[in-house]
């Protein structure tokens, strides 16, 4: 006879929660996402019209952002969905595939980008100084005014965007403060050299990100836990003879799922069974657990798993 008990009961209240302290936000996370997305196309635009790199460069980064805005937009409701007959575990896991997404385009457009202006660093190529200063203008203005919306939300995720959108008005200075120099200069080596240094930066983001997902992918056992620590402490439990067949793996690289058998020593009584159950379930919640699933087998009971 085997039986199974689960923490999964205990999060339903913090999803609530979660919820109800993230829909102000969401508003203002919308207007940052359209403002971003509308003016990444602008930039696209100009970026060919002035032929700056520098600025095509940061309209990549613009899409990128446009992207993280997009996804903490719509995955702020999405993931809060339950789940059903299909996605048994709800749509969490959704946001890493629409951080795989975004990861694919900024690698790809940065690629782009870095094939178009390496070899102008070494063939002079004239930008339009006045256009390049003018989109500038508009991108301060414009990120500017999105950040400024955004850090009024107390929310982390609007903390994060609003990051971002700092990133994007950094980023806009620096063209607004080469395109100046090349107004008066003639130094067109700038700007490829900006181009560079900006998909560079876009791509250390890349890597970053892509480091962050694999473990998730590859459902290991997130950094924070330690599942041989877990593992003994469940050991140390009454009536726990071993502990075999333990996971732990991540959802979404922030809800985490663990999994185990119980091997107990002796037969149990319905109330020590249930203390039992509390003793799981206070340990679950004490490491931080989403959602666990353990199941228990008796003395002399054979395990039905034949993997580990």
């Amino acid at each position: 006879m085997s039986n199974t008990t689960s923490g999964a009961c205990t999060h339903d209240a913090h999803d609530h929660h979660h919820g109800h302290h993230h829909h102000h936000a969401s508003g203002n996370i919308k207007l940052a996402f359209f403002l971003n997305l509308g003016f990444a196309a602008i930039e696209i635009i100009g970026g060919v019209l002035t032929g700056s790199t520098a600025i095509l460069a940061n309209a990549v980064h613009d899409l990128g952002d446009s992207f993280a805005l997009g996804q903490a937009w719509y995955f702020e409701k999405v993931s809060l969905g339950k789940s059903n007959p299909r996605y048994s575990y709800g749509y969490k896991r959704f946001s890493l595939l629409g951080a795989l997404i975004s990861t694919v385009v900024l690698l790809t457009s940065s690629l782009v980008i870095l094939a178009q202006a390496i070899p102008r660093i070494f063939e002079a190529h004239h930008p339009d100084a006045g256009g390049m200063i003018l989109l500038a203008v508009v991108g301060v203005s414009v990120n500017g005014f999105a950040m400024a919306r955004l850090s009024k939300d107390k929310g982390m995720n609007s903390r994060v965007v609003a990051l971002h959108l700092l990133e994007d008005v950094l980023g806009w200075v620096a063209v607004l403060v080469v395109a100046l120099i090349l107004y008066f200069w003639d130094v067109p080596v700038l700007d490829p050299v900006l181009a560079v240094l900006i998909t560079l930066y876009i791509l250390a983001g890349v890597i970053k990100n892509i480091r962050a997902m694999l473990p998730v992918f590859l459902q290991a056992v997130p950094p924070e836990l330690d599942l041989a620590v877990i593992t003994r402490e469940i050991e140390q439990l009454q009536y726990i003879h071993a502990v075999h067949h333990a996971h732990i793996w991540s959802l979404d690289g922030e809800h985490s799922v663990f999994t185990a058998h119980l091997e107990l020593n002796t037969l149990l009584e319905v109330e020590a069974y249930m203390h039992l159950k509390e003793e799981i379930r206070m340990l679950v919640e004490r490491h931080g657990l989403y959602h666990s699933t353990v199941e228990i087998e008796y003395p002399g009971e054979a395990c039905r798993n034949t993997i580990s």
